[in-house]
């Protein structure tokens, strides 16, 4: 017999919400056995779902999901699910740099604009100190 996880199970282990799980059921990233309005999560629907945090964590959409998801099965060893990961990564790593470039930057500027009004801070008060 197959293990099997409640919708309680999945959700303390993965931390997320059951409306979390009920939202990737609705969108077909995951699909428990239905008894009733029971809903029972096999092994495989553990690992979709690890999958789906971790590219949901590297910014991948849930339709990007979906589509890798969907290749899993076509029966190619995984080359074309592995291929589409990986050019679906290689976008969002390049992003994700230039995102990193852009912040470095604005905390460069940041920092010079903080260093600019401690100095005037400190001459204000000096002068006022003066007086």
């Amino acid at each position: 017999m197959t293990k099997t996880y409640t919708i309680g199970e999945m959700c303390a282990e993965f931390d997320v919400t059951p409306r979390t799980l009920r939202f990737y059921e609705y969108k077909e990233l995951l699909s428990p056995i239905r008894e009733g309005q029971k809903r029972l999560f096999t092994n495989a629907c553990r690992g979709r779902l690890k999958l789906i945090l971790r590219g949901k964590r590297f910014g991948f959409s849930l339709d990007e999901l979906k589509d890798l998801l969907d290749l899993y099965d076509i029966g190619d060893g995984q080359v074309a699910q592995l291929t589409a990961c990986l050019q679906i990564a290689q976008r969002h790593h390049e992003s994700m740099l230039s995102q990193k470039a852009e912040l470095e930057n604005a905390i460069t500027d940041l920092e010079e604009q903080m260093d600019l009004v401690r100095t005037m801070v400190v001459h204000r008060t000096s002068a006022q100190a003066a007086e």
